[in-house]
């Protein structure tokens, strides 16, 4: 989808994207405040950050009650919703183009204005303790949160969460939300046919009553260290096992070296005739297999992940060994490589057909300021090569920071064996 970017700074402090999209006719924004778990001294009120986001989207100074708020929000079919990190509370909404104003305005008003009702701050302790609870039956979440603990990062599980909640009081909301609701502490992304508008969207964002505030917080320096041992979750009612691998690089990767791992991604699990997922498929090991890479404050991630039959989890492990190491060798075959890139090519056309996907796209803005360049992005994955490829694989495992989870029966020797089996990688 044909657009055009423009970084935008206000008066009040705020920073943000104008993305105009010629013709699109919806309006779709993204406002994000740094609001996280990590700014919680006081680890007990882990949830003071989810609570707030769940309560501030309801009652205000115009509207008394949530439902009311709510009602006059969506009434000609706006969405609306709010999603909590670790590291940043985000608003985002879609209105159809006539209401876009109408539809900021109600989300300023909502974060300006909130009254924290206690009746409203009360019913929804009940809906986040059912929300944590449902996210503990996500074993691969469960997982993958219990092996970012042992690899030293400071976060709960869902489990612990839905424990730490009861922790949290009124009062804890409205001082965080005093300290992390500031205009110099937000960043925006507003994507739609801004033809026109740009100087009236300034407007009705620079009208956000908020105080200026500080300085945007600082993100903490998060190390990740070689666990002292896998990670296993007995679990008797799971009768096959769910595996993770995961390695990580105690620093940022560049563009190139991103680009090289997405790719190394869609060749070894990306497609039923991948190498990792593709073989496995083939000779009745698994149903499915997944990797992927991700970035967070001076560190990097790749992972993969399968659910596994505790018979066949040998064989899958030495597919996985193989077909790595030849990549971090560079052993890729030029037919391979090409059709991977074809591959990324076309994902890449079709992850971009919506307003809301060409807003996502630029998400990383919100991390470090930094503006993807999309226009680029199909001459760059053309540009990788096997030696680039080789190169970001290598770097992933050569800190030999890595390690194997396993959740399921009964047998803790399972993961301590494929743990074993699987260390080649990191030599």
């Amino acid at each position: 989808m044909k657009h055009t970017v423009s970084e935008i700074k206000l008066k009040n402090g705020a920073k943000g994207l104008f993305i105009h999209v010629p013709g699109a006719t919806v309006t779709n924004y993204e406002l994000n405040f740094r609001a996280g778990e990590f700014l919680l001294k006081d680890k007990k009120k882990w949830e003071t950050s989810h609570l707030m986001e769940h309560v501030i989207l309801a009652a205000n100074e115009d509207y008394p009650t949530s439902s009311a708020f709510q009602a006059e929000f969506n009434r000609n079919g706006a969405f609306t919703n709010a999603y909590t990190s670790y590291y940043y509370i985000s608003y985002v909404g879609e209105a159809a183009d006539f209401e876009w104003e109408r539809v900021l305005r109600l989300q300023l008003l909502a974060l300006a204005k909130p009254l924290f009702l206690e009746a409203e701050f009360e019913a929804e302790f009940g809906n986040i303790r059912d929300e944590l609870v449902s996210y503990s039956n996500n074993h691969f979440r469960n997982l993958g949160s219990t092996m970012s603990q042992t690899f030293g990062f400071d976060i709960a599980t869902d489990a612990q969460r839905a424990k730490l909640i009861d922790n949290v009081t009124r009062e804890d909301v409205v001082e965080h939300y005093k300290k992390t609701h500031f205009t110099r502490n937000l960043r925006f992304i507003i994507a739609g046919d801004l033809r026109g508008r740009r100087p009236a969207i300034k407007k009705v964002l620079e009208s956000l009553e908020l105080p200026k505030g500080p300085a945007r917080f600082e993100f903490p320096t998060e190390v990740a260290k070689k666990p002292a041992k896998p990670t296993f979750i007995a679990n008797q009612t799971v009768q096959n096992i769910y595996l993770i691998m995961s390695t990580y690089f105690n620093d940022l990767i560049s563009v190139k070296d991103n680009d090289a791992l997405t790719l190394a991604h869609i060749l070894l699990t990306e497609t039923l005739y991948s190498k990792i997922f593709g073989q496995a498929r083939d000779k009745g090991l698994v149903y499915h297999v997944g990797s992927a890479h991700h970035q967070s404050q001076k560190n990097t991630e790749w992972w993969l992940s399968a659910q596994v039959l505790p018979e066949n989890a040998p064989a899958l492990c030495d597919i996985i060994i193989s077909e790595i190491k030849k990549v971090q060798n560079g052993l890729i075959e030029d037919s391979d490589l090409e059709a991977t890139k074809q591959y990324a090519l076309g994902s890449f056309q079709r992850s971009m057909q919506t307003v809301g996907s060409v807003a996502n796209a630029y998400g990383r803005y919100f991390f470090d300021g930094y503006i993807e360049e999309m226009k680029t992005v199909p001459e760059r994955i053309k540009s990788v090569s096997k030696e680039d490829m080789a190169k970001a694989m290598g770097k992933m495992f050569k800190s030999g920071i890595g390690s194997v989870g396993v959740l399921g029966g009964k047998d803790s020797t399972i993961p301590q064996k494929l743990n074993k089996q699987l260390q080649p990688l990191w030599k």
